[in-house]
């Protein structure tokens, strides 16, 4: 059953591939939607798929690329609306 959720990751999380590490990550997990740097640091992340594989890649933003340090995941829980045909990145 699919379902949507919006990631607020906060950390060393911007200038450090983050959102290229997020891309392959939910791309490989065949989840759609997209992450974006936030102006206040953080990156944002609304992904669309499969719950089991969502938080699949929630482990994987736990740990992150080699050199970010993430120090929280904020993650709230949506209906998926299927409103993405694939996972980019969002400038």
């Amino acid at each position: 059953m699919n379902t949507a959720a919006e990631i607020t990751v906060s950390g060393l999380v911007q200038g450090v591939g983050f959102r290229w590490f997020t891309q392959k990550r939910a791309t490989e997990l065949n989840l759609n939607g997209f992450v974006r740097n936030s102006e206040d640091g953080n990156v944002l992340v609304e992904v669309e798929g499969d719950r089991r594989q969502i938080e699949i890649l929630i482990e994987k933003l736990h740990k992150g690329p080699a050199f970010s340090r993430v120090k929280d995941l904020n993650i709230v829980w949506k209906e998926c609306e299927s409103r993405f045909e694939n996972f980019y990145i969002k400038d």
